[in-house]
């Protein structure tokens, strides 16, 4: 048996997505999410923790844009539609791949059976998953804000953490302990800000910990602490690579699904817009497996899930016996159970790799028989309670390890843009609301300030994807950022129905404080 551990540190994040309009490209986005990712894996924990077999222990982050899309009584309503949608279309092809037509309705009937059996409400079974010591629940920075692009404005970074820890405890009963910092991006003295809004740990890319002052004596196998009482957790590259790379990793299979090959791209418009879409664009429809890796899209081979489950089992036993390896080789040169922190997007359980929720639930099945013992973060930190005492470096787990995938010709203006909104935010708050009427119009003004901070629309900048939509939201958040501010500045009344427009569209954060933003003296 090995000695040591593996945390499994999960990331579940959507930007605000909250759309208006029925059947558009943002819902797509969260309803897909949900189909592919959510309800799966939320199936695939509940079902491990009542069987006697499996031993499920995860550490999951849900961002506050997320958990307000989930909470969304509006987008609740709608969810069920776009299901019967989908299976509608599959009822309707004429196609020779019936097996996989097949799985994928029958994986559509079972994910509305999960929606219907809680009445849409995903964040209490993600709270049952928590009293149960099943999962531990970090939050996120509000709005995933790239904490390190903020600084300027320190308020700015405190009302992204405070904003969170406030919704957290409103959702979830009890403040967060630990957050998964955007990007796991850190910069010097973060810590101070995580340690005043009751945050305790998180986890960074490998080399802010290997950087770290003075250098950790177990790299990034054991947490370090700060000065602040901030604990540190490194990714180890070693436990990551193997699920997280498409190219080299499990994901990339041939006989998995594969992603890129949606029935939305190959149905006519005549044929799309006959089920209220407009465009070509994703369904999450999808009927082929990735084949060989020079295999065009268009000449895929069918998908079949009796051979794709057969490899999920393969894979989960050799993801567990390399880590077993590792951990056999750590504790001969460790006076301490060595850990090895293992962190991912959730999305890409489900959603980039469908078979992602059954290679979770063979690792629960099959880590007992191999030695392994899963652990949370939480529970390893009770577990090892004297750690080194190590400033962190600064770092992200983006492309280059620092900042550059954020901060570059394509989205550096938005950084200008967010530090003069900040300073504004800053001084109006630090002067004090003087008439009662504008302490909603800040509120709001705070929102859209958080808002247009989110890291996905630099991101998507970066990346060259749905660049405009991407620069209509930060345009738009800003926009209605300094058309609230100006309101107050300038002592003018507000014209009701925009504000009432604002607040209904971007409904988020409901116990919202401009306290945060104030400077301390």
């Amino acid at each position: 048996m090995a000695k040591g551990n593996l945390a499994i540190v999960l990331h579940a994040h959507l930007p605000f997505v909250r759309s208006e309009e029925p059947g558009s490209l943002e819902e797509d986005w969260f309803f897909q999410a949900l189909v592919e990712c959510y309800l799966p894996l939320l199936r695939t924990l509940e079902e491990a923790y009542n069987s006697k077999e499996q031993f499920p222990k995860i550490t999951i982050g849900l961002s506050p844009t997320l958990l307000s899309l989930l909470e969304d009584e509006v987008l609740k309503n709608r969810f069920k539609e776009w299901v019967n949608i989908r299976l509608e279309v599959l009822e309707s092809l004429n196609t020779d791949n019936k097996k996989a037509a097949l799985h994928l309705k029958n994986h559509f009937k079972d994910q509305l059976a999960s929606w219907n059996s809680c009445q849409g409400d995903l964040i209490g079974r993600f709270e049952k998953l928590q009293i149960s010591e099943v999962i531990d629940i970090l939050t996120c920075a509000a709005t995933h804000g790239y904490l390190p692009l903020l600084r300027e404005n320190p308020e700015a970074v405190r009302g992204q953490l405070k904003t969170a820890v406030r919704e957290h405890k409103r959702l979830f009963k009890n403040p967060p302990l630990g957050i998964w910092l955007p990007e796991c991006a850190y910069y010097e003295g973060l810590d101070e800000l995580m340690a005043e809004a009751g945050l305790r740990y998180a986890v960074l890319d490998g080399h802010g910990l290997l950087n770290a002052y003075p250098r950790p004596r177990y790299g990034l196998y054991a947490p370090i602490c700060t000065s602040k009482g901030v604990a540190f957790f490194g990714r180890d590259s070693e436990s990551t690579l193997p699920v997280w790379s498409a190219r080299d990793g499990y994901p990339g299979n041939p006989n998995y699904r594969e992603f890129h090959r949606d029935l939305g791209w190959d149905l006519s418009i005549e044929n799309l817009k006959k089920i209220g879409i407009n465009e070509k664009r994703p369904l999450g429809i999808k009927l082929f497996k990735i084949s060989s890796k020079n295999t065009s899209l268009e000449k895929k081979q069918q998908y079949d899930p009796i051979a794709a489950q057969a490899m999920v089992e393969k894979d989960a036993e050799n993801y567990l016996k390399d880590r077993k390896r590792q951990l056999i080789k750590l504790e001969k040169s460790m006076i301490i159970e060595p850990l090895l922190i293992a962190p991912f997007d959730a999305e890409l359980f489900g959603h980039w790799w469908f078979e992602g929720p059954q290679f979770l639930s063979q690792l629960f099945i099959k880590s007992k028989k191999e030695g392994i013992n899963l652990i949370t973060l939480k529970e390893s930190l009770q577990i090892n309670n004297q750690l080194q005492l190590c400033n962190p470096s600064p770092s992200s787990w983006g492309q280059g390890g620092f900042h550059n995938y954020w901060l570059n010709d394509s989205n550096a203006w938005i950084v200008h843009e967010w530090s003069k909104a900040g300073r504004e935010m800053v001084n109006i708050c630090s002067k004090g609301i003087q008439k009662e009427s504008n302490i909603k119009i800040i509120k709001q003004a705070a929102r859209e300030l958080l808002l247009c901070q989110s890291s996905d629309w630099s991101f998507i900048l970066k990346a060259g994807t749905t660049t405009g939509l991407a620069r209509e939201r930060i345009n738009l958040h800003i926009k209605r950022f300094w058309m609230l501010i100006n309101a107050i500045k300038n002592n003018k009344i507000i014209e009701p129905n925009f504000l009432k427009t604002v607040e209904r569209e971007d409904c988020i954060f409901p116990l919202i404080s401009p306290i945060d933003w104030k400077k301390k003296i």
